[in-house]
């Protein structure tokens, strides 16, 4: 996808994102699976096309921290000031959830939310150019590899979604996932 779209893709894919759809887009370390994190019928879809447990909650992309604030419990000023001098980067931080967040999204039983701004031009795109924070789960099902190529995640997957085209992050491994409050490294 190039770092901005035509406004006629942009429709179709921000309708089909409405209406519950879901999209494959490249990140830092390989293609992730997206939808919008309010949708819970995109959220279902999501898990039934994955095989992903319910419990296991999702990480949400955005273009800033500004962008996935709604999604979180309001964050003081430090706190904010902290996440933007550390994003963007492949970092996902675990931070405390809106109690109105969808629970497949935050995972059943959990009050934090997995968050970043990804390193990646084309992820940070997407959600800019749909002003929307985005579901970013890697592409593949549950317990396998990972899909590296635009032509991969069309091989599995089909045409059960969107896919944005473009290349993959150096990245070898995913993002870290850190426990904001405590500072504990979880992957």
């Amino acid at each position: 996808m190039p770092r901005t779209a035509s406004s006629a893709f942009l429709r179709r894919l921000s309708h089909h994102l409405r209406q519950g759809g879901l999209l494959a887009y490249p990140t830092e370390s390989c293609y992730g699976i997206g939808c919008l994190p309010r949708n819970n019928r995109a959220l279902r879809r999501l898990v039934r096309l994955k095989k992903r447990p319910q419990d296991k909650g999702m990480i949400v992309i955005g273009d800033t921290a500004e962008q996935l604030q709604p999604l979180l419990r309001p964050l003081d000023k430090p706190t904010l000031a902290e996440l933007k001098r550390q994003w963007p980067a492949r970092k996902t931080f675990l931070l405390p959830a809106d109690n109105r967040l969808p629970p497949l999204l935050r995972g059943r039983g959990r009050s934090k939310l997995a968050v970043r701004v990804p390193d990646h031009a084309v992820a940070r795109s997407l959600c800019r150019q749909l002003n929307t924070p985005l579901v970013s789960t890697s592409c593949n099902l549950a317990g396998r590899q990972p899909v590296k190529t635009e032509r991969e995640a069309r091989r599995l997957f089909g045409r059960r979604l969107m896919i944005v085209g473009g290349r993959i992050g150096n990245a070898r491994t995913p993002s870290q996932i850190i426990d904001w409050a405590s500072g504990r490294r979880l992957r």
